[in-house]
């Protein structure tokens, strides 16, 4: 494990860090035995920074992450986990948010406290509350260690924000196809110009980026280079190319995800990636941006829909099916997703009502409304019934509650 140092604070990281946000789940729930066997293992390996959250995994990750630190992996690590800024509605939440934060972790500190997700208008309505002030007494009283924040946003907004406080470190969106998009290359640089610690996350941009069977055309692409790298490898390398970042946050599901990210992590030394190579990851990114439709990285921000739309699975097969082709083969998919064989209840983006709740809440800024009208213009038809009944008897026996043949 390669370790970088945090330049606010001193702590020497792991490049590394895991991420609680897309933990392994069973039957709907975090697969605790699986995941505390991934988080120690990795811990073991070396990574010592652990991010997680108060809404990951429906409130669950923190409570989580507290029995997976038990038997000393706890005083291994930083931990680090957020407030939630978009639930916070007076200065006292903030205070009841992290005691209760403290509980849930079995935890006296958090080594890095984040303000989550914030953006223009989050800032600002926070700081009418007084979150500076609030920031300043967790640190006094012991129970946060840092202050940061993370980030989704308009790069004017990063800088007066990282101007406005005197962070030891923020958590930015940062990937080969997100230099130009919210605080972006040059929210990096200036981050750390400013003595700030810069925190990645979502390098594999919600794992489409790592994707062991890339498409075709980006296949062809990585083909090209004398050195095979998987996609992942490819992207984490890029990442950790740049010399400011400082850890990049990986939300690990699977064991072969584990290993190959400690693998990577044992040799991405910053500038290692030649100028031939960043020429190679930067014709990726301009395909990639050419074949994705919707710049969704699966985060579930958006969920539940009060009509009950599954927004990140439409996206992703909408996506599957401009990257991949074979519409035959990803209208069936589409179908298994969202008919409610697998969730229990359809959630089909025809369903949409343009009600708009999912506008506020998505860290990407997307039109969802109007994604989700294309969605159902490509994905959806008159055939949409037929094939609901046939996948219904494939996976039960039994055809779907009012659908016909």
């Amino acid at each position: 494990m390669l370790y970088r140092k945090m330049p606010s604070t001193g702590d020497d990281l792991s490049i590394l860090g895991f991420g609680c946000m897309r933990l392994p789940q069973k039957e709907g729930r975090i697969d605790t035995e699986k995941a505390a066997r991934q988080v120690r293992h990795a811990i073991d390996r070396g990574v010592n920074y652990l991010d997680t959250a108060w809404m990951y995994h429906g409130g669950e990750s923190e409570r989580f992450l507290a029995g997976a630190l038990a038997d000393g992996y706890r005083e291994r690590v930083k931990l680090a986990t957020k407030l939630p800024v978009c639930i916070v509605e007076t200065r006292q939440d903030m205070d009841r948010f992290l005691n209760a934060q403290l509980q849930k972790l079995n935890t006296s500190r958090i080594d890095y406290y984040l303000a989550h997700g914030l953006n223009g208008d989050f800032w600002d309505r926070m700081q009418g509350l007084g979150l500076t002030e609030f920031l300043d007494h967790a640190k006094a009283t012991g129970r946060i260690v840092n202050a940061g924040f993370s980030f989704h946003g308009l790069l004017p907004d990063f800088k007066r924000i990282v101007d406005a406080y005197p962070w030891q470190f923020c958590q930015i969106q940062y990937n080969f196809l997100d230099e130009q998009h919210q605080a972006g290359t040059e929210g990096l640089q200036y981050a750390a110009a400013k003595g700030l610690g810069v925190v990645v996350m979502q390098p594999l941009r919600g794992g489409t980026l790592g994707r062991p069977a890339p498409p075709p055309a980006i296949e062809a692409i990585w083909s090209e280079s004398e050195t095979p790298r998987t996609p992942a490898e490819w992207a984490l390398r890029w990442v950790w190319n740049h010399p400011e970042v400082t850890v990049a946050l990986s939300g690990m599901g699977e064991d072969a995800q584990v290993e190959e990210n400690l693998a990577i992590a044992s040799q991405a030394y910053p500038y290692s990636l030649t100028e031939a190579e960043l020429a190679l990851v930067g014709k990726a990114g301009r395909k990639y941006r050419e074949i994705m439709k919707v710049g969704c990285t699966g985060c579930g921000y958006c969920e539940p829909c009060p009509m009950g739309v599954g927004i990140a699975a439409s996206f992703d097969t909408y996506n599957h099916l401009h990257m991949f082709g074979n519409p035959a083969e990803t209208k069936f998919l589409y179908v298994v997703r969202l008919c409610g064989v697998i969730t229990g209840s359809r959630g089909y983006a025809s369903q949409c009502e343009r009600c708009g709740d999912c506008l506020v809440k998505c860290p990407q800024g997307l039109e969802i409304p109007d994604l989700l009208e294309k969605v159902a213009a490509e994905l959806e038809g008159d055939w949409l019934p037929e094939k609901e009944v046939m996948v219904r008897r494939f996976f039960t026996g039994s055809p779907p509650a009012g659908c016909t043949t």
